[in-house]
Formats: C-alpha cells, sequence, structure tokens
C-alpha cells in the first residue's frame, strides 16, 4: 500500500542535488514558519482578549479561537489547489498576505469598536495556520520516503518558537498601539502584520526552486530516462485506492478534535478549581511544548518503524490523557500531566499521519489531498471546540473526556484497519 507514494522515480535523480535542494527549502520553510508562528502565536491571546473588551462578553472569547481554526479550515482547499496549480511558492506567499488583510481588519474593528468586522478579521487571519499547514507538507515534496516524516517534522518544530514567544509579544504590542493611537491590544496586530509579511518576502525570494514543481520535474526525468513504461508524473494512477488516504486523512481529524475539544476548556477547568491565570497559562505553555518539542523525534520514528505503529501509539497516549482529565479533579499535577500527554499525543498521531498521507497519496494528488486534509483537520477541531463547551457544561472534565475517549477508538480503530490495509 505504501508503494504508491512511498517508492518514487526521482530517486533515481541526481541525488546530491535533491539533498542540497531539500536543505535549502527546509531552512527557508522554517524560517517563514518561525516568523509566521510569531505573529499567530501572539494574535491568538490578543485576539480572545479583544473580543472580551469590544463585546462586553468574556464568555465569547473562546471564539477567537473557533473563528481562526473556521478560517484555516475554510482556506486549506483553495490553498492546495493554488499550489497544485501555481506552486507551494505563490500559494504559501498568498496565504501570508491574505493574513495580512486579516490582521489589518482586526485593527480597524478595534478602532470601530464593532464586533462582527472584529470575528470576520479573525477568521480571515486564520489563513496564517492553514499556510503553517501546508508548509509541512511543502517539506516533504522533495524529501527521500525514509526521511519524509523527519524533514516534515522539523517545519511542525519550528512552530514551537512562535507558539511560545508570540504570546509574550502582547505587552510590547499593547505599548506600540498605544502609541500609534490604537487601542492597546490592536497594537500586538501590527507585529502580526510585520511578522505575517516578512514570512511572505521570506518563501517568495527564498523558495526557489519550488519544491513542488521540482519533484515533479525530477520524476519527469527519472521516468524519461526508465522508457515509456512507466506513467506520467502529472497523470492519474488509477490502479492507486482512495481509501487509505481518506483513511489517513480521518486519523489526523480525530486527534486533532480531541487535542483542540481537551484543551479549550482546561482553562476553564482550572479557574474552577481556584486556579489562577498564571497557573492556567503555565499548563498550555507545558501542552504547547508537549506539542510541538518532539515532534522531530515522531518523524524520525515514523521513518524507522513506519507511521501507523506511531499513529497508534499517538491515540494510545490521547487515551491516556483523557483518563487523565477524567479522574484529575482540582489535582494540578494530574492535569497537566494530562496535557503533556495530550500534546505529545497529538505530535506522534498528526506528524506521523501527514507522513502516511503523503506516502500514500501519488504525487499528481497530493496537493488534493493534503488541503483536504488541513480542510477536515481544521474543521473537526472547530466543531469539537465548540462541542466541548456544551459538555463541560453538561459534566465537566469527566463528560468531556468520555465523549473525548469515544473518539479516540475510533482513531484506533482506523489506524488498525490502515494496518490491515498495508498487510495486504
Amino acid at each position: 500500500m505504501a508503494a504508491a507514494g512511498g517508492s518514487s522515480p526521482l530517486l533515481t535523480s541526481d541525488l546530491g542535488a535533491q539533498a542540497r535542494v531539500q536543505r535549502r527549502t527546509l531552512l527557508i520553510l522554517a524560517l517563514a514558519t518561525i516568523l509566521g508562528g510569531l505573529g499567530v502565536g501572539a494574535s491568538l491571546s490578543a485576539g480572545a482578549l479583544l473580543i472580551a473588551d469590544i463585546t462586553g462578553n468574556p464568555a465569547l472569547s473562546g471564539l477567537g479561537s473557533t473563528m481562526n481554526a473556521v478560517g484555516a479550515a475554510i482556506a486549506g482547499m483553495p490553498l492546495a489547489k493554488l499550489a497544485a496549480q501555481r506552486g507551494r511558492r505563490i500559494a504559501l506567499t498568498t496565504g501570508n498576505l491574505i493574513a495580512v488583510g486579516g490582521a489589518a481588519l482586526v485593527i480597524t474593528a478595534a478602532a470601530l469598536h464593532f464586533g462582527p468586522l472584529l470575528f470576520l478579521g479573525l477568521a480571515v487571519l486564520g489563513i496564517a495556520v492553514a499556510v503553517q499547514l501546508q508548509s509541512r507538507f511543502a517539506a516533504a515534496d522533495l524529501a527521500l520516503p525514509e526521511r519524509r516524516g523527519r524533514d516534515l517534522s522539523m517545519v511542525v518544530w519550528s512552530i514551537t518558537i512562535g507558539a511560545v514567544t508570540g504570546p509574550n509579544l502582547v505587552g510590547p504590542g499593547e505599548r506600540l498601539g498605544d502609541a500609534a493611537g490604537l487601542p492597546g491590544l490592536a497594537g500586538i496586530f501590527i507585529i502580526t502584520i510585520a511578522a505575517q509579511f516578512a514570512a511572505a518576502c521570506v518563501v517568495w525570494f527564498g523558495l526557489r526552486p519550488d519544491p513542488l514543481f521540482e519533484s515533479r520535474r525530477l520524476v519527469r526525468v527519472a521516468e524519461k530516462a526508465a522508457g515509456p513504461q512507466t506513467s506520467a508524473a502529472g497523470a492519474p494512477d488509477q490502479s492507486v485506492s482512495r481509501i487509505p488516504q481518506y483513511l489517513a486523512i480521518s486519523v489526523i481529524a480525530l486527534a486533532h478534535a480531541v487535542m483542540v475539544g481537551l484543551m479549550a476548556m482546561t482553562p476553564l477547568h482550572l479557574t474552577h478549581h481556584g486556579g489562577s491565570i498564571e497557573l492556567v497559562g503555565f499548563t498550555i505553555s507545558l501542552h504547547i511544548a508537549g506539542m510541538y518539542a518532539l515532534s522531530p523525534v515522531f518523524g524520525y520514528l515514523s521513518g524507522r518503524f513506519g507511521a501507523i505503529p506511531v499513529v497508534l501509539a499517538g491515540f494510545v497516549v490521547l487515551g491516556l490523557a483523557a483518563v487523565g482529565t477524567f479522574v484529575g479533579g482540582d489535582n494540578v499535577v494530574i492535569i497537566q500531566t494530562a496535557l503533556v500527554l495530550l500534546g505529545l499525543g497529538w505530535s506522534m498521531a498528526t506528524v506521523a499521519g501527514a507522513t502516511l498521507l503523503t506516502d500514500l497519496t501519488p504525487l499528481a494528488h497530493r496537493p488534493k489531498r493534503q488541503g483536504q486534509s488541513d480542510t477536515a483537520m481544521n474543521a473537526a477541531g472547530a466543531l469539537f471546540g465548540a462541542a466541548s463547551g456544551v459538555l463541560f457544561d453538561a459534566g465537566g472534565f469527566p463528560v468531556l473526556s468520555v465523549v473525548a475517549g469515544a473518539l479516540i477508538l475510533a482513531g484506533i480503530a482506523v489506524a488498525g484497519r490502515l494496518a490491515l490495509l498495508a498487510r495486504g
């Protein structure tokens, strides 16, 4: 099954030249992701505070991350289609520039004190998240099959810098907003504009040759050398079943839904049990570290032992996290441990899942499937994130954890089905 995308004619090309281009590609993508992540990490924190300030209803502040996810979900497939037609460089740059427009809308909404425009701006800004997701797939375009998981995970890891550093820019952003005559919280989005524009410039000037187009060129060269019996790089491969590809998309979406749902209610759970804002911030930081810090390890393990075992292990770790949130109650150590496990399980399932999807999909169809995966992933996160509030209100973390457990069991079943298909 993995041979559909795992073995590639481009392996017969000049591997030394391919490796040099891939190293440069990874460097450019990592730098652009760090820059873009700074703006995203900062704006998520400020967006929640702005919603509470403008609407006067703190209960609506959680909609900031929801709108961000909705924007990312909507943008996933159009960006992938653009990449297939015009290349990764055009798609990623376009996404960054649209995100600049989203940040500008947020600033305008803050200045006008107009809530609907604020929600629209946060949704448009969510395109920056879609760009980050597509960047990890761009890192796999020229990667050798055995290094695909590792290369993809290096771009995922680079998100860590922005995710951790970004929220610390809220203070400087407030001072910048005051200096510009804007509401203080709007100032952080000036930094977001600068960061997204810088990321667009890095990709536009640095991502040459385009990794997707270069991989297609290498396939054509290899197929020409191999003779007419091989199919053209851009031709659909009718012999490859789409079912495993959709199953891989499903495991990524299920893992992401579990992570978003449990993470979204953690601040409320901690404060309900007397936790301080500082405790909430520290716990979420631990969770974010779990999400990204070890992603290269999981990418390496995917290449070493196969992506499906890592996906299965990821769902087992997610299950341990759900047990922790179910029994945690007012025990801060258990809740924090559960949140770290939640991040680790998510990282294992999504890094290995993205590697698996790339392996399973013929080159001609990869951008389309990758876009479908990003859309499904963000849509699942937005839906379960929104439902988590209702479930939490009905029975706290125990009820939410039980529903998350059902999603985890579904993920294990899907991954098990993939394993059976792999055995043939």
